[in-house]
């Protein structure tokens, strides 16, 4: 379901315990712009412990300024000296693998690079808006043993097979969806709520699995899984139609009359969905993306209750949300597992989310989010939180660099 407020990876990047590759603001953030102090030389360690080494970012001096190399853990100020803005990575000068970047360093600014070097030969590379790719000198470390983790870069390449496997996973998971969506049709035109009801959920779900592929289902989607939220009249307006209209309407005693014109609408959607998905293209660089998006959604809405029009299934919704996750993860692991070493870990705590949500189905009826207690709202809260911190990690390992 595409919803605002998606959080952003932020940059620079950097590569942290145990392999992961952290967003910029948990280790790394944005100085001060300007012209740099001490230009060409390895600064004194300041108030973060750590030495600094000013470096030159622009296509004529990259990588320019570190003439002290030395091994263990430091920080890159990285100072855009040209009229671009640019990105920068810290690469491995043989293999290529990335120990660290930066995006969006604008002209006459600087921005912080930390990471952890051993012996090796490195190179930063700059790559400016609109222009070629330019590598820096050379830098050899002799002495300090081995450094932080670092990671190959994923090209659009890498990606197009599994993210030509999860089309047509998706495309199975829309044929189930329609056959749903055809039977809440037909219950709610019987006038048979209590089945209405039953059929709502299990097409709600099969809905709720494909979500990382909402991106690509354009419009379809607000008319077939949209709120109320943001349309002139809310939960009111004519425009609010699709799962929540009929959820809405289901639990807050409506009529079948009443249900019958927007169960239709939903199954013509879905059907027109199903037919259009074969000529969709997904973009392979927004495949390792929807890996994260799905579950800070579930945070951020059916974590909430926010998406609840009265059928209380919000974990129920979350529970789907994980499968959709997994259906990402399983076709991205062959890149993962060269790359991130926290799989088995990010995979194990899958799975106790996954007990822990079953745990909220009981007698085939789910806790409405609202119901729990307080420890057990602190608990989902904190494990679905540690994973999408994780899956983050998975986000920015999977995005396309730029090499050339």
């Amino acid at each position: 379901m595409p919803r605002p407020g998606l959080k952003e990876l932020s940059s620079p990047r950097v590569w942290g315990p145990g392999g992961v590759l952290l967003a910029g603001g948990l280790l790394v953030g944005l100085v001060l712009t300007g012209g740099p102090e001490g230009a060409g030389r390895s600064v004194p360690a300041t108030a973060d412990g750590l030495p600094h080494t000013t470096v030159d970012v622009s296509p004529g001096g990259c990588g320019r300024g570190w003439v002290h190399p030395r091994p263990g853990a430091q920080v890159f100020d990285l100072h855009n000296t040209s009229a671009t803005a640019a990105e920068v990575y810290l690469k491995a000068a043989g293999s290529g693998a990335v120990y660290g970047e930066a995006e969006g360093i604008g002209p006459g600014t600087t921005r912080q690079l930390r990471v952890r070097l051993g012996r090796g030969a490195y190179a930063f590379m700059c790559l400016p808006d609109d222009a070629e790719a330019v590598t820096g000198p050379t830098v050899r470390i002799h002495g300090g043993g081995r450094g932080g983790p670092a990671a190959a870069p994923v090209t659009e390449h890498d990606l197009i097979p599994p993210t030509l496997g999860y089309q047509k996973w998706v495309a199975r998971g829309l044929n189930g969806l329609v056959d749903r969506a055809a039977r809440l049709r037909d219950a709610i035109g019987r006038g048979d709520l209590p089945a209405a009801r039953r059929d709502w959920l299990s097409a709600h779900l099969a809905y709720e699995r494909l979500g990382a592929a909402y991106g690509a289902f354009g419009d379809a989607d607000q008319k077939i899984n949209g709120t109320g939220a943001g349309l002139p009249d809310g939960d009111q307006d004519p425009a609010f139609t699709g799962f929540h209209r009929i959820e809405y309407g289901l639990w807050h005693g409506r009529s079948a009359d009443t249900l019958r014109g927007p169960a239709a609408a939903l199954a013509d959607d879905v059907q027109r969905l199903r037919d259009d998905w074969a000529q969709a293209r997904m973009d392979p660089a927004e495949l390792g993306l929807r890996a994260h998006e799905i579950l800070e959604n579930t945070l951020q809405f059916e974590l909430t209750g926010r998406t609840d029009y009265g059928s209380g299934t919000s974990l129920a919704t979350a529970r789907a949300n994980l499968d959709g996750t997994r259906a990402v993860l399983v076709r991205l692991r062959p890149l993962l597992v060269t790359r991130y070493p926290d799989v088995p870990a990010l995979e194990d705590e899958l799975s106790r989310a996954q007990r822990m949500l079953d745990g909220f189905r009981q007698g085939g009826r789910w806790t409405p989010q609202a119901r729990l207690d307080r420890t057990q709202r602190e608990r989902t809260d904190a494990l679905l939180g540690d994973l999408v911190e994780r899956l983050a990690s998975v986000a920015t390992l999977c995005d396309v660099r730029r090499m050339v």
